[in-house]
């Protein structure tokens, strides 16, 4: 079938239900009308490329099931793309929505065709990392057509988003130098342009010729993700003048992708203390609108190397309770190493918990019936139900067989103390025999 719009949102504007709408609409459990709406007017994204043909597509917003990002790629410390392609399947075999290919070493283009080719979660990738892999020239040799050529072939390509760090310019330099965070830019995206910018003196390619970048995005139906450069690294850090500022021009570039039917999320923080998440959500969307948000985390302590997984699903619950849309996983190697297969699959599931339970909290339709099925299971002491319910069977498995009961209805904590099999049975009227 000839495809007769440009991109998701052109056609929900036209009134066209996509196949892409029509699968999420279901997956949601909405009507293809609401979820039309939804699109039409940004608040959803569908990031679908053209040319990623097996993808198996979701919606991103924050009226939908919270979905989850897992970055992967190789570095020139770990170069094994095997292993990363065991991490892609091991991501989609545990529910991963997304993958962001970070890969900043080699011949990265072989990898992310093989990705957009067979993988069928979204895709996303950052063109300003691979501009120095792609031309092995030094950052400040790079012209910004290099830049922008990058983006084009990602987009040809097939990845279905790329985050680009548009919202800082020359202004940014200042902002930097004169209010002396503790941790100036964490954003490696953001970083590269800030020193692009310091070191040619030229304003920020991605801003300057954000109207090119539109137009190849509209063009492939490249979903944007306007990259934070300045989320705080720490928590001192979190909400200031510098986050801030880039927040609103995200919201300017946000109106302007919509003014040519290109879909937008937007990123935010990084390292925030508890108390100000949900503040930040709702300056997020009445920012920019209500553009769905994308969030890494956020961490919500500075001090937890090797658990950073940990405090991120807490932040990440918080965040998406108040209206994130889309958590990019943390693993227990944040800040420390690439992670490998076993950080990925902690990263995952701690991610994970924090949707599901956000999406509890905030009334999602049938999210808590997994949960209802579960408490039936282990009512009934049944554990074969119970491996069914849960989010790591394997692990739950595991455990329970290292350490088993010497009675197989209760487990070797409470043996036959467990309040589950007394109220059972004197519910039914047996003999509660504990010795």
């Amino acid at each position: 079938m000839e495809r007769n719009y440009t991109t998701q949102m052109d056609a929900a504007r036209r009134g066209i239900i996509t196949p892409q709408l029509e699968t999420v609409a279901k997956k949601e459990q909405k009507t293809v009308e609401e979820m039309r709406a939804l699109v039409a007017s940004g608040k959803v994204v569908i990031p679908s490329n053209k040319n990623h043909t097996c993808l198996n597509p979701e919606g991103i917003g924050s009226m939908l099931r919270t979905k989850i990002n897992v970055n992967l790629g190789v570095s020139r410390d770990c170069k094994d793309y095997n292993i990363e392609m065991q991490k892609v399947r091991s991501a989609i075999d545990m529910g991963a929505e997304a993958i962001m290919d970070l890969s900043s070493h080699g011949n990265t283009q072989p990898f992310r065709r093989k990705l957009c080719k067979e993988c069928p979660a979204m895709i996303g990738t950052v063109p300003v990392y691979d501009s120095v892999i792609h031309y092995q020239r030094d950052l400040e040799t790079l012209s910004a057509k290099d830049f922008i050529d990058v983006i084009r072939m990602h987009a040809e390509d097939g990845v279905d988003f790329v985050t680009l760090h548009c919202g800082i310019t020359r202004k940014t330099i200042d902002q930097i130098r004169t209010h002396k965070r503790k941790m100036n830019i964490v954003s490696r995206g953001g970083s590269l342009v800030f020193a692009w910018m310091c070191m040619t003196g030229e304003e920020n390619p991605f801003y300057e010729y954000f109207d090119d970048i539109l137009d190849i995005c509209r063009e492939y139906d490249v979903t944007i993700s306007l990259g934070d450069a300045c989320r705080p690294g720490c928590l001192a850090d979190a909400t200031d003048v510098c986050q801030i500022e880039e927040l609103v021009r995200l919201g300017e570039l946000t109106r302007r992708a919509w003014d040519k039917d290109v879909q937008v999320m937007i990123e935010g923080p990084g390292h925030v203390p508890m108390d100000q998440i949900a503040a930040n959500m709702k300056i997020e969307q009445t920012i920019c609108m209500g553009a769905p948000f994308y969030t890494l985390g956020p961490l919500v302590t500075d001090i937890a190397p090797g658990y950073d997984h940990i405090t991120a699903a807490i932040g990440g619950a918080i965040a998406a309770m108040n209206g994130c849309a889309f958590l990019c996983y943390v693993t227990p190697a944040e800040h420390l190493a690439l992670p490998n297969v076993d950080d990925v699959k902690q990263g995952i599931i701690a991610s994970k918990i924090a949707a599901h339970a956000a999406d509890i909290a905030k009334g999602i339709k049938g999210a808590r019936d997994i949960d209802d099925k579960m408490a039936d299971a282990r009512r009934a002491l049944n554990w074969e139900e119970q491996w069914k319910y849960a989010i790591d069977p394997e692990t739950a498995k595991a455990i329970r067989a290292d350490r088993s009961p010497e009675q197989d209805d209760t487990c070797s904590m409470c043996g036959k103390f467990c309040a589950v099999r007394s109220m059972n049975k004197a519910l039914s009227g047996e003999k509660v025999d504990i010795l």
